[in-house]
């Protein structure tokens, strides 16, 4: 056992003083053996069949014990955590011990695990990239592997529910939130939530998928109203919502803070009950966000199953005593709330957390540190390298780097999802210090991996936030490397898409001291660029994780390929978005208002670009490599009413790389919500020379529009053009298919 994994151990056992609670909690819940008595812990029965029996066997109040949540830190004096629970975690709720149903202790997020609260000490844990890095990797299969990777760490730590699965689309670029998601399309969005899903999922825990649905900016989220027809939900957001449910199967859903269409998500009939459970036919159940209940028997019979951290968030315990006292009166009937509890149990046996139920285990940082590493490496894209900069020369001998902390960490994003690294944080006394920050660098120093490539180069760090000086200290080297960064978190938004602290003019002035200027920007989504014309390379590395100064080094100096590619629309200007101005006003929060979400429909972000002809900054889609690639060979076919795409992707270039084709759809007689859509996607690894023959199939839905009054997906017929090429702007290949008409159901698992 190395001295990080003994490390691990000795911080799990540090902060898990419930440690031993938890693991004799586990030793009563879990099931020896099967018996007459109690046939529900039989693990050859399915889980529908064992949540049945176990329900019959409940009494009143242990059904209630299962819908009722508590938050798991101390947030002193207002509220101190219940027993049981862990400390510094989002959440709890208590078990049933004589039915052998365990505790449900929960943790953020999708990034890794996550300590909440006003907590001393805090659990190190392995952070992988924001959820847009993973996403711009465009790779399922590293999604997978880092999720069970985080997944794996949870269940180390003693949770068995974790609070993942971001797949909001990115409506609003200026949402402090959108670097924990998928980015702007229902197709990637969904692809690479679902693979970190299933991840999670692989280690017998709850996974959820969040926040559903239209949780699209941070100001106003309690109160905002966004407002949309639901044949445009169906297209966009609700979409990514059901794809990557039936790619992942999630065994919860966490239901948003806002309103949707004048009516809180948490007891919205229409989301919950119509959409949710009966078109998409889910199964499992539906938690709130923490302070997003509103209402007892209102949002119970709408489809909501669980309260979470009800005591410290919500103003009343609806679905605790109030819940209690809607029975009695039969606001709420007793088959509901079987129906919560089925669902809550049938979930702990679908995951496979009453079976192996979890416990305090050592933890490998370093094995999971190269997980990390490999999707901070895949995730960077390189969007300008018109002078041949990248990859850096090896003679260089004078090398600035300038700004953004790179000589100590890499930056994390804010908020519920926030990981404590390894080793502490590489900066202290950073502003905000409490909620919802605290602003937290890793302590994985961009600086010092370059340092270690080029041991007999003089590299020299400064702070950048004097533009004059910085700007002498590149006059003097022989490039330039400035770091610049955007610090985004929960609960707030930026205003502007302009690099905080002046950090703009720090860029332009080392472009006009150094013409061999490269920009690594370390944000959670798009920014303005106003010096781009001036600087050399610019590569975008998001919030590159534990591992994320070493990944930056590796593609800097090419012993990797930048192969990351854009999950979202960088724009030129905020002029060209369907609402320039942000709504809402951070100083009035108890002010309701509408978000406008009819402006664009169904067309967000590369559609709403190509509707009205806007040229962005860069496109989605699009990414630099150190090599080149070649498309050909575009065949399209259809057959039973599924259309099928393959060509031929050749490496033209002289090193190893990683393309990724992307196929866009766009019927020949229009009528769409935009011109064009993502149907398909496929990363491959060529060697020079190399050629690889992809074959993808298109789900019909993507070629489809919504039907509201037939309640399902309709095909029209008609020639359509499918394109292939690097980026949604850069389509070299194309080819026409004839797709019949055709009606489908709302989803496969419809009831």
């Amino acid at each position: 056992m190395n001295r990080q994994t003994l490390q691990g151990l000795a911080l799990a056992l540090m902060i898990g003083a419930s440690a031993t609670a938890l693991n004799a909690s586990a030793q009563t819940t879990a099931p020896a053996s099967a018996t007459a008595a109690q046939p529900w812990l039989d693990p050859k029965l399915d889980a529908d069949t064992r949540a049945d029996l176990a329900v019959k066997a409940m009494t009143q109040d242990e059904k209630l014990t299962l819908v009722f949540g508590y938050f798991g830190a101390d947030m002193k004096p207002k509220y101190t955590r219940i027993e049981g629970s862990l400390p510094g975690s989002a959440g709890y709720v208590k078990g049933i011990p004589r039915l052998g149903i365990p505790e449900q202790w929960e943790t953020d997020a999708g990034i890794g695990v996550a300590t909440q609260g006003s907590a001393k000490e805090f659990r190190e844990r392995t952070a992988l990239p924001s959820g847009m890095a993973t996403t711009a990797t465009w790779n399922p299969e590293l999604a997978y592997k880092g999720g069970a990777m985080i997944g794996s760490e949870a269940r180390n730590s003693g949770f068995n529910v974790m609070l993942a699965g971001g797949v909001n689309l990115v409506r609003e670029p200026r949402n402090g939130r959108n670097f924990e998601y998928g980015g702007e399309d229902p197709l990637l969005a969904a692809t690479m939530v679902a693979a970190q899903i299933k991840g999670i999922q692989s280690n017998n825990i709850v996974s959820t998928i969040k926040h559903y649905a239209l949780n699209n900016q941070e100001t106003g989220r309690f109160i905002l109203s966004a407002n949309i027809d639901q044949t445009s939900a169906r297209m966009s957001d609700l979409l990514a919502f059901q794809l990557a449910m039936e790619q992942s199967d999630p065994h919860s859903v966490m239901c948003a803070y806002n309103r949707v269409n004048s009516v809180y998500a948490c007891e919205n009939d229409w989301l919950l009950n119509t959409v949710l459970k009966q078109d998409f036919g889910f199964k499992g159940y539906v938690m709130s966000d923490w302070g997003a209940v509103h209402s007892g028997s209102k949002a119970v019979n709408a489809g909501l199953d669980q309260q979470s951290a009800g005591e410290a968030f919500d103003k009343q315990n609806f679905l605790g005593s109030v819940l209690k006292a809607d029975l009695a009166s039969g606001a709420v009937s007793g088959a509901r709330l079987d129906d919560m509890a089925r669902r809550v149990t049938r979930a702990l046996f679908a995951s496979g957390a009453v079976d192996k139920p979890v416990k305090i285990a050592p933890i490998d940082f370093t094995a999971n540190g190269k997980i990390t590493q490999a999707d901070a490496e895949e995730a960077i894209v390189l969007l300008k390298n018109d002078r041949g900069l990248l990859p850096l020369a090896k003679t260089a001998r004078t090398i600035a780097i300038i700004g953004a902390h790179a000589d100590v960490g890499v930056l994390s994003g804010g908020g519920s999802s926030q990981v404590y690294p390894v080793g502490g944080r590489a900066m202290q006394g950073l502003e905000p210090a409490t909620w919802p920050g605290p602003v937290i660098y890793y302590p994985s120093s961009p600086m010092k991996a370059l340092q270690a490539r080029y041991p007999g180069a003089k590299i020299t760090f400064h702070d950048g936030k004097d533009p004059a000086a910085a700007a002498k200290l590149a006059a003097a080297s022989d490039l330039a490397i400035v770091f610049a960064d955007q610090w985004t978190t929960e609960s707030e938004d930026v205003w502007t898409l302009n690099l905080p602290k002046n950090q703009d003019a720090t860029i332009a002035a080392v472009a006009a001291a150094n013409t061999k200027t490269i920009v690594v920007l370390e944000t959670g989504g798009p920014v303005l660029m106003p010096w781009l014309n001036e600087v050399g390379a610019v590569v975008q590395a998001w919030f590159p994780g534990t591992s994320g100064g070493e990944a930056i080094a590796r593609v800097l100096t090419g012993e990797v390929d930048a192969s990351g590619r854009l999950p979202v629309t960088f724009p030129k200007d905020v002029a060209q978005l369907p609402r320039p101005k942000l709504d809402g006003d951070p100083k009035a929060p108890e002010t309701p208002f509408d978000v406008d979400y009819t402006i664009e429909g169904a067309a967000v972000g590369y559609k709403w670009f190509d509707k009205k002809g806007h040229e962005p900054l860069f496109p989605f889609g699009y990414g630099l490599s150190y090599t080149s690639f070649g498309y050909s060979d575009l065949k399209t076919s259809e057959a039973n009413g599924v259309l099928t795409v393959s060509f031929s992707v050749t490496n033209t270039g002289t090193r190893t790389g990683k393309a990724v084709p992307q196929v866009y759809v766009s019927p020949k007689a229009g009528g769409w919500e935009a011109p064009k859509r993502l149907a398909g996607f496929k990363k491959v690894e060529l060697a020079p020379g190399a050629s690889t023959v992809v074959s993808l199939t298109v789900d019909p839905r993507l070629v489809s529009v919504w039907d509201d009054k037939a309640h399902g997906w309709s095909i029209a017929a008609g020639d359509y053009d499918v394109a292939l090429g690097a980026s949604s702007r850069a389509l070299s290949v194309t080819s026409t298919v004839t797709l019949k008409a055709q009606a489908l159901p709302v989803s496969p698992r419809a009831r």
